[in-house]
């Protein structure tokens, strides 16, 4: 299946959401709101996001559905954090809005390839279906 137009705006969202994401995080952490000076140790967040780019990179589908459930603990934080930071709260909104574009664009990337394998997985249980009720076939 050849993507279209839409999945390759999809995938590129995604790409450049993630991508976006580690460096917000590295950036909150080391340099704009560290907890303490110097840097955070919280910066260590960003690592397991490395994981999935390499798959985004590659346009895995597998990767970007199991990214699209794991990226949700960000989008927790990020809410949790711009609701209870008083100095710079739109440093946790900026990260739950990074979050929300990657599912966003996540979801639409595998939403046709989906569809086509549910449309053959229809298909073939039609075929085996239809083989075994014919007289003469097999039970």
């Amino acid at each position: 299946m050849m993507p279209g137009l839409r999945q390759k705006i999809a995938w590129w969202g995604a790409l450049l959401s993630v991508s976006l994401l580690v460096a917000w995080c590295l950036l909150w952490e080391l340099v704009l709101a560290p907890l303490h000076p110097g840097g955070s140790w919280l910066a260590l967040k960003a690592v397991p996001l490395v994981f999935p780019l390499i798959g985004v990179i590659k346009r895995d589908l597998y990767t970007l559905q199991w990214t699209s459930m794991m990226i949700l603990v960000y989008f927790t934080e990020g809410v949790v954090r711009g609701w209870s930071e008083r100095t710079m709260p739109w440093l946790g909104w900026g990260e739950a809005i990074i979050v929300f574009v990657f599912f966003c664009c996540a979801l639409l990337y595998v939403q046709p390839y989906k569809r086509a394998a549910k449309k053959a997985a229809q298909e073939l249980l039609e075929k085996v279906t239809r083989g075994s009720s014919t007289p003469g076939g097999r039970r």
